[in-house]
């Protein structure tokens, strides 16, 4: 597998509401701490030559303007929920900035939405100054995005399907709650594995805290950030403070460098 030195920026690790969450006066929300300041889940993947965002959430405007993103590639989607898909309106920006479409990749259930939920970019009479789109639909199988191979990892969130995707060396998979063993082995090898780690207590859909570790241990990742997560994980701090080595909450801004691999 040929595959570049990659940069990870984290746009937001938040869960759909955000942290902190509207009208909520808990420890939390209320954190001056900022790394308890968590907008809607989303990466900014980078190679010397290529750029592209998974997601594009209802922050993407604040969190391009944040990161300073003055070229993007393309953007693909893990799956049609809102707070992965609202802001995509705004990659008109980079229509104007770099005069071409937006190369979108997604599975046909999200293309799907996206033209339904954003119909006017896709009609046949198009008003002057709507995202230009490209789609491109994907499956289970390997592709590239520029320079940067792209596996696509299927993951199911609750009854719903959605792609995690694998990186060269760098995994990411958010709102899931179950992993079958064929798309485990695609994962396994991965140097660095993001995953979904919604709160302490079940959910019909997310992984907890406790079962994102159990996956983590049981293939055997060496680093390990857990995102998507809502208020009631608890605080940063008091949260990382019980976590073991090669474990983590991620947080909004925070940038890792992965290794090329050529084998």
């Amino acid at each position: 597998m040929n595959c570049p030195p990659l940069t990870i920026t984290f746009l937001g690790t938040g869960t759909s509401s955000g942290v902190p969450m509207i009208g909520c006066t808990c420890a939390v929300c209320t954190s001056p701490d900022r790394h308890d300041k968590r907008l809607r889940s989303s990466i900014l993947v980078q190679s010397a030559t290529t750029s592209f965002v998974v997601d594009t959430t209802p922050d993407f405007r604040y969190q391009m303007l944040r990161e300073k993103v003055m070229h993007l590639d393309a953007v693909l989607f893990t799956h049609p929920h809102k707070d992965h898909i609202a802001g995509l309106d705004d990659v008109r920006a980079y229509n104007f900035l770099l005069k071409r479409a937006m190369n979108l990749y997604a599975n046909e259930m999200t293309i799907d939405a996206l033209m339904r939920e954003f119909a006017y970019a896709f009609a046949e009479k198009r008003y002057p100054g709507v995202p230009q789109l490209e789609l491109n639909s994907i499956t289970e199988e390997p592709f590239m995005i520029g320079d940067i191979p792209v596996q696509p990892i299927m993951v199911w969130h609750m009854k719903m399907p959605v792609y995690g995707f694998r990186f060269g060396r760098f995994t990411y998979i958010t709102d899931a709650n179950r992993i079958e063993p064929q798309e485990r082995a695609k994962i396994q090898g991965s140097d660095v594995l993001v995953l979904n780690a919604l709160r302490h207590e079940p959910h019909i859909s997310h992984f907890t805290l406790l079962e994102a570790m159990t996956v983590v241990r049981e293939l055997e990742i060496p680093q390990a950030y857990f995102t998507h997560i809502s208020h009631q994980l608890g605080r940063h701090a008091d949260v990382n403070a019980d976590l073991p080595q090669g474990m983590e909450l991620a947080y909004d801004r925070q940038v890792i460098h992965i290794a090329g691999c050529n084998d």
